[in-house]
């Protein structure tokens, strides 16, 4: 078994409080060991976050190929970084969430997404292509757990069963696969000329969040003349493909280290009929796009790292902003107004003034110097 105290989130944020890994990674494989080890050729790790079950699957099967899908660019990056580090043999083969995945696969190892929609989608999609005795083991922090989630594997498992939680972790594990008529995902809404979609593990789904709406509303009486712009943290792609719809001549580039989220935001750009003007890009903070190449960005920041409340990750942000502007180019962020960001903001992007401010959310923009 690999040494899990040596493994590193790099190049995601890395605080003390934040970890590589947990006593879920540990249980996942305790439970699943039998199953990995009698069918080591058809085995799918899905939601590895930093090559804790990966690597801890490829010390128990040898030298067996694992199909592997990670939402996060983050993860994928740390994972062989640590095979690196380690000094591992490991053999993977990273894969999006479709059907090459999970075909014919007899065990899928899972760590929990937070969200029932994700979740949704990846049992839908394992129920649908891997095989018929196939078996889910899926894993996470007890306080992070609802029976929800048993609801949601039930819908696609004729067998669902919770093991005994150890280390406040738990695994579900599943059986008997029930394919779905037709796949439901992705899923979509319209606003106005605007056509929203969205893949299960995206940030607020085919709907539009209470910030992004609230930054759009500015950007609709104050926007500023810009021909590049980049939409850095997409989502779903909304404020891209609005921009773009308003600003015919604009050429934009919505960036985000989700999977999910590329997917969603070139889904988004296409339907709504904008697709030859948005280029959707998978990026760690927009680090393959030239320094000072846009006029604008646009920026949506999570205030949380995983499960954890961590102002890392829009710090990481705010300084990739600050790259990616030309001397005189806008950020138009939109944040908690608890957070206090502005001072921040001010230090690393420039001078920054506010543009609206409620209970919840405030706007505002940075001129990079």
């Amino acid at each position: 078994m690999i040494d899990f105290e040596q493994l590193r989130r790099w190049p995601d944020v890395e605080a003390p409080e934040l970890v590589a890994h947990d006593a879920t990674d540990r249980l996942l494989l305790d439970t699943a060991q039998e199953a990995l080890v009698a069918h080591p050729e058809h085995v799918t790790i899905i939601g590895d976050r930093y090559g804790a079950l990966t690597l801890g699957a490829a010390a128990l099967i040898g030298p067996h190929e694992l199909r592997v899908h990670q939402d996060a660019l983050s993860g994928e990056l740390a994972l062989a970084a640590n095979a690196a580090a380690l000094g591992s043999d490991a053999a993977w083969r990273s894969l999006p969430l479709d059907a090459s995945l999970v075909e014919g696969a007899r065990v899928v190892v899972l760590q929990l997404p937070r969200g029932l929609d994700a979740l949704d989608e990846i049992a839908e999609l394992v129920a649908a292509h891997a095989h018929p005795e196939v078996q889910v083991f899926a894993g996470g922090r007890v306080k992070h757990m609802t029976t929800a989630m048993n609801d949601v594997l039930r819908r696609h498992f004729g067998e669902v069963r919770a093991g005994l939680a150890r280390q406040k972790s738990r695994v579900l594990t599943a059986s008997a696969p029930r394919p779905a008529a037709s796949p439901s995902w992705p899923r979509s809404s319209r606003e106005g000329d605007l056509v929203v979609v969205a893949h299960g593990a995206a940030f607020a789904g085919a709907s539009i969040d209470v910030g992004t709406r609230g930054l759009l509303e500015a950007l609709a009486v104050g926007a500023p003349e810009a021909s590049h712009v980049v939409d850095l943290g997409c989502g779903t792609g909304v404020l891209a493909a609005s921009w773009a719809l308003a600003h015919p001549e604009a050429h934009v580039v919505a960036t985000d280290q989700s999977a999910a989220a590329v997917a969603s935001a070139r889904a988004t750009a296409d339907a709504t009929g904008v697709g030859d003007r948005v280029e959707s890009r998978r990026d760690d903070a927009g680090a393959s796009l030239p320094a000072g190449s846009a006029g604008l960005v646009l920026l949506n920041p999570p205030f949380h790292v995983g499960a954890t409340v961590h102002a890392g990750l829009a710090h990481k942000l705010f300084a990739a902003a600050a790259r990616l502007l030309e001397p005189g180019g806008e950020l138009w962020c939109v944040w908690n107004s608890h957070l206090g960001y502005r001072s921040a903001l001010e230090r690393t992007v420039g001078p920054t003034r506010q543009v609206s401010r409620g209970p919840k959310f405030t706007v505002t923009v940075s001129t990079r110097r």
